[in-house]
């Protein structure tokens, strides 16, 4: 059985957010999903309901409309049926590229999903947890985090906010039976494909990053990085001087977004440009 009576998980629908969901049914918790896409949740919840006779509700939410979010932040201060378990799952990797070739949208909407949520989310669920002196919360961060490899510049400083908001939040709440952890994980296999990309490593499966992630918060640990490849890398990218984080890490790619970079600036000059009409 598990050590938490009822977990809230975003992201739910799909790879690591429907995984942690897979993982606590089997262990008797009760859920609440949230996802976008209520047909994908429904079927989750059938399923988790007729495999382990848990109960299971479902909360399809769009966590950057901030309606859907007040109402999943309600759920979460709701302490009639409290939550013992938050999993703050939800994000996106968004564009991969030059930040000079990028829209200013595109990195709106990557801090809305992948940081905005989980300080409102958190905040909800805090409060409750610490008067009933019992809880945990998970933030999924990522393992390129401590990289800040070239490519992804919104992304890592997004994911870089997880892993320190988490480490902050857990000194404040441990002291109160409330473990926080930042679970960073590499190269994850998904049912659409591998979250981060298998471009910076070995690519595991998500049971078993869930099953690491769920170990570590009971152990009360601030972290969690699985898999020995990528301990390694975080370490280096840590530790060792730029150079040669630069060659372990990513090995040319700041001169390959340079390059993407120069030569899209180049076709944007020879591109003949608009003429505004002219009024006679």
């Amino acid at each position: 059985m598990t050590a938490y009576g009822r977990a809230l998980v975003t992201g739910a629908s799909s790879g690591l957010g429907s995984a942690f969901a897979e993982h606590l049914a089997a262990q008797g918790a009760s859920l609440v999903l949230v996802a976008r896409r209520e047909d994908k949740l429904e079927e989750l919840a059938r399923t988790l309901r007729e495999r382990h006779s848990v109960q299971v509700t479902v909360m399809p939410a769009d966590l950057t409309d901030p309606v859907a979010l007040a109402e999943v932040e309600r759920r979460l201060a709701d302490t009639g049926e409290p939550v013992d378990l938050l999993i703050n799952n939800a994000g996106m990797l968004g564009i991969v590229g030059p930040f000079g070739m990028s829209e200013a949208d595109a990195g709106q909407a990557s801090i809305e999903l992948n940081v905005l949520p989980v300080i409102r989310l958190s905040n909800a669920a805090v409060p409750q947890m610490a008067r009933r002196r019992r809880g945990g919360i998970i933030n999924v961060g990522s393992a390129a985090a401590f990289y800040n490899a070239p490519g992804a510049a919104v992304y890592t400083a997004a994911k870089n906010f997880i892993t320190s908001f988490s480490d902050v939040l857990g000194a404040e709440l441990r002291p109160l039976n409330v473990n926080v952890l930042a679970l960073c994980p590499g190269a994850t296999r998904t049912p659409r494909g591998i979250s981060t990309g298998s471009r910076i490593g070995r690519v595991y499966e998500a049971s078993w990053v869930v099953e690491e992630a769920l170990k570590a918060l009971d152990a009360g640990r601030a972290v969690c990085v699985p898999g020995t490849q990528y301990k390694f890398k975080v370490f280096v990218a840590r530790h060792a001087p730029r150079r040669l984080r630069e060659r372990v890490l990513f090995r040319g790619w700041g001169g390959e977004m340079a390059a993407k970079l120069a030569d899209s600036l180049e076709k944007l000059e020879k591109e003949p440009q608009e003429q505004p009409p002219v009024v006679r």
